[in-house]
């Protein structure tokens, strides 16, 4: 099972506004295990950069001005990800902008089925306690102190260990059930290993003394005591 672990970037919280995505950061997994393959790229705006958001991510419109535009990576981006499952803090938000981006360049949209988000899954894990990033990081114990701004390749870094934590820790498939089957020491056959009755009886450990003594116990309860029946 691949998913990937995807965060942005923006210039603000509207697209329809004008606002546009300066960065994508996203990690792959397989089998809910990191594989080390990630996907970073900085988005030139073609626009001006906002006080507040650059307050957020540092990312300045200079910095921004020779990084290549959504148009020129889209098709990078969507080789990436591909079909697999989007997981996102707050999917909402980025399925919002990365899908008018797409959409402004003439490319397919986004399903929104094709997203997991982590934020819907602490509330319903969590409910009334703080679901933000941050929070997330402090319950679970994941350091988070090279955060010191928003970074969308870092974010979904920590994400994805985050994400692993709200699955169900760093082993979320591991059960135990009649699928997992043993096999002999050469790997040539299954060994069955349910229990089955000895072919002879182990001998009893009672001796004949504690044997007589139990019997006169039992003969004070009488004869119409149950274990005299």
């Amino acid at each position: 099972m691949r998913e990937v672990v995807l965060d942005t970037e923006t210039t603000g919280f509207e697209p329809n506004d004008g606002d546009r995505i300066v960065e994508i950061g996203a990690v792959e997994l397989l089998n809910h295990l990191p594989t080390g393959r990630t996907y970073h790229q900085y988005i030139n705006p073609e626009r001006n950069m906002p006080e507040g958001a650059f307050g957020v991510h540092g990312l300045s419109e200079n910095f921004l001005s020779d990084k290549p535009v959504f148009k020129s990576i889209a098709q990078d981006f969507i080789d990436f990800i591909g079909d697999s499952s989007l997981v996102i803090h707050n999917a909402s938000f980025d399925m919002k902008f990365l899908n008018a981006e797409l959409g402004w360049v003439n490319r397919p949209l986004l399903p929104k089925t094709q997203a997991i988000d982590t934020l819907a899954i602490a509330r319903r894990k969590f409910p009334g306690s703080p679901a933000s990033l941050d929070a997330l990081c402090r319950r679970f114990g994941i350091d988070n102190s090279s955060r010191t701004l928003h970074g969308a390749l870092l974010d979904s870094e920590i994400l994805a260990e985050v994400y692993l934590e709200l699955v169900g820790g760093r082993q979320p498939d591991l059960v135990l059930s009649g699928s997992s089957v043993k096999k002999s020491a050469d790997g040539s056959a299954p060994l069955d290993c349910r229990p089955s009755e000895r072919p002879t009886p182990l001998a009893s450990r009672l001796s004949e003394t504690e044997k007589a003594a139990h019997e006169k116990f039992i003969a004070t309860f009488g004869v119409e005591a149950l274990w005299s029946k």
